[in-house]
């Protein structure tokens, strides 16, 4: 029996090297649930996820309740923003394809209950918000339904209780398998009562409100915030791409209708940000495997087991907050959660400065990302000692810009944790290489090919290499 399964695993491997890493087909599909208007962040993420409705079908724009705003929904904030988007679609339908129809968003605009967190779950809660949760789950369409909760998760909560209520076990977890959930935090008591509920939903969330202080700790913050806030002299990430000035700067002032929808930044920007940022199709996301990291933030799936600073203890498996260690813009190497987002800051911010610049500009006076390209495929077999030739061959940038490389060591990602990490030779250059290192059995390795184009603002595109080291 034993010799079978080798033969069987060596067989499956020596095939790796032909396979290519899985690419999503097709658009994904998302239903946004915020509780808009409660602090400017809400407006200020929407005008960002409007630059990238092309990459997706938006199934859904629904107004909630949080415990920063119980009484009160605000759909026509979401409104008003999506009219601006109407203002600049067709300059923006210049850049790239695929821009939805304004009267399709405007269609997809729904209020939830506007009561405060479990007290809008149950008989008589119903709302157009939580029906077209289920109207879009029910849709005979195979691709799951991504929902980023930028404030409470009651909203989902009601859908979930309706379903429950009035279908088999079968058909609930036929339901439930479709969601895919990402909680800015637990913004009401739903969130736990979810999680307990449905033990098989797909489930991201950092650290909630409920624990003192406990927004400092979550992942999320990492969009704008620093790893330690109060800590006099600290260099890791660059805060000067995310301060008002920034933003005035390169989105909101001489940037069109949809950038002047940005607002001023009272407490933090776009904290929302991050549910969606794993969402772009920019070559570095997986969105089904949360823990490979993104610009979104990378999370682990933890079992089950007390944490101090959710409402109750968890007794299921969840995606929720891991750190990762990067070196900051002083040279020096920081270890965080928030830092699973920020070592990418200047590229998503620079992003989001070209999209804006796509609402007013002709294609010729705007920048565009970079085509990325590997000159094998994305997953690699080898044995220990052997070396290992990295190349991005074929990458080009539509523009007609200088292109420059990197080769990025992610060691939080694979398996392998030997104490000898890899020396990437010509680590900046289209094609590096390094040595296999020894291993006992067989171990991942995950790297990054960054490629940054020269034009203004510098855009970056990705592609990952998954590297299998088995024994020499």
């Amino acid at each position: 029996m034993k010799s079978i399964f080798l033969f069987c695993f060596w067989s499956a491997m020596i095939l790796l090297p032909t396979v290519h890493w899985a690419q999503v087909p097709t658009k994904l599909r998302v239903l946004v649930l915020t509780d808009i208007e409660n602090e400017p962040d809400d407006a200020q993420s929407l005008v960002r996820f409007l630059t990238y409705s092309n990459q997706w079908d938006v199934e859904g724009l629904v107004a909630t309740t949080s415990v920063h705003q119980q009484k009160r929904i605000a759909p026509e904030r979401i409104r008003r923003i999506v009219e601006a988007y109407g203002k600049v679609r067709n300059n923006l339908l210049l850049h790239e394809k695929g821009y939805p129809e304004t009267t399709y968003l405007l269609s997809k605009i729904k209020s939830a209950i506007p009561k405060y967190g479990m007290n809008a779950v149950g008989p008589g809660n119903d709302s157009e918000g939580s029906e077209c949760i289920i109207a879009v789950v029910d849709k005979p369409d195979p691709r799951p339904v991504w929902i980023p909760v930028w404030g409470g998760a009651n909203c989902l909560a009601q859908a979930l209780w309706k379903v429950q209520k009035n279908r088999t076990p079968a058909e609930v977890d036929k339901f439930v398998a479709k969601l895919r959930v990402y909680t800015i935090s637990d913004q009401d008591d739903s969130g736990p009562w979810l999680r307990r509920t449905f033990p098989k939903l797909f489930y991201i969330v950092s650290p909630g409100f409920h624990d003192k202080g406990g927004y400092e700790h979550s992942t999320w913050r990492g969009i704008s915030g620093d790893v330690f806030p109060y800590a006099p002299g600290f260099a890791g990430p660059d805060s000067n791409l995310v301060n008002n000035t920034w933003l005035d700067a390169n989105i909101r002032k001489d940037h069109g209708p949809l950038g002047a929808q940005h607002p001023h930044t009272d407490y933090i920007m776009e904290g929302d940000t991050p549910s969606f940022l794993g969402l772009v199709d920019n070559g570095l996301s997986d969105p089904e495997h949360p823990n490979y990291g993104s610009w979104g933030g990378r999370y682990e799936l933890y079992t089950p087991r007390t944490r101090k600073w959710f409402l109750e203890p968890e007794v299921r498996p969840i995606w929720t907050d891991v750190e990762d260690q990067v070196q900051g813009i002083d040279g020096g190497w920081y270890e965080s959660n928030k830092a699973t987002i920020w070592r990418w800051r200047q590229a998503y911010q620079n992003d989001f400065a070209a999209r804006i610049d796509w609402t007013i500009r002709p294609y010729k006076e705007a920048n565009h990302p970079p085509l990325v390209k590997l000159g094998h495929p994305n997953q690699l077999l080898v044995k220990s000692g052997e070396n290992v030739t990295l190349s991005g061959e074929g990458s080009s940038d539509p523009d007609g810009n200088e292109l420059s490389y990197e080769w990025i060591y992610y060691p939080e990602v694979g398996t392998y944790s030997g104490p000898r990490l890899p020396v990437i030779s010509k680590q900046k250059q289209k094609a590096a290489s390094l040595t296999a290192p020894k291993v006992t059995q067989p171990e991942t390795m995950h790297f990054i090919l960054a490629v940054t184009d020269s034009g203004r603002p510098a855009l970056t595109r990705y592609q990952r290499v998954i590297l299998t080291v088995v024994p020499k």
